[in-house]
């Protein structure tokens, strides 16, 4: 939805959402379907225009752009390298939406939880940390014995190429002393 062009040369969007306009390639933006199925579970009985869906998804996105922008303030003024949850929430709260705080730590905490179960596939195995052990320690065992019988392979090719290089020499001066 390109809008129409002021006269300072900005477009309608460009003045609403605060920015000249960039183009599909280069902006970062919610996926379309995520809105789509947030509309249908907050308002499943209501149709919603595509020109509304196309303006809820500029608000959502300059929304998150406006948050992250104040919360990598909060970040850098702190000289830190990596945003948290701590610098969203001084952002929402300077920005006047303090009052979600306690929702918003929830949800945090709730997807923190979540990250934590998902990253506990060596629990999710069912297998006893010490089997796993005991496994490890047969695979390097095997691997050990691959590459002595490697090895023994190469220096066993080793000595019959220097066999065969002495008995070629040892012919050619047997070959030397007749002439």
């Amino acid at each position: 939805m390109a809008g129409m062009s002021s006269s300072n040369g900005l477009s309608s969007d460009a003045l609403l959402f605060g920015g000249p306009d960039k183009s599909d390639d280069e902006d970062l933006n919610l996926p379309r379907a995520s809105l789509n199925k947030l509309i249908k579970e907050v308002l499943p009985d209501l149709r919603v225009a595509n020109e509304v869906r196309d303006l809820l998804l500029q608000c959502c996105n300059e929304f998150i752009h406006l948050v992250s922008t104040e919360a990598n303030e909060f970040c850098t003024s702190q000289q830190k390298k990596t945003m948290s949850t701590e610098h969203v929430l001084l952002a929402l709260e300077k920005l006047g939406y303090g009052e979600y705080k306690e929702e918003i730590e929830e949800i945090a905490k709730t997807c923190k939880e979540k990250r934590r179960k998902q990253s506990t596939r060596l629990e999710n195995l069912g297998i006893p940390e010490e089997e796993l052990y005991r496994q490890q320690q047969e695979l390097f065992a095997k691997a050990r014995e691959e590459q002595a019988v490697h090895s023994y392979e190469q220096w066993r090719e080793i000595q019959m190429a220097t066999a065969r290089t002495i008995d070629e020499n040892s012919d050619k001066d047997d070959d030397e002393n007749y002439d």
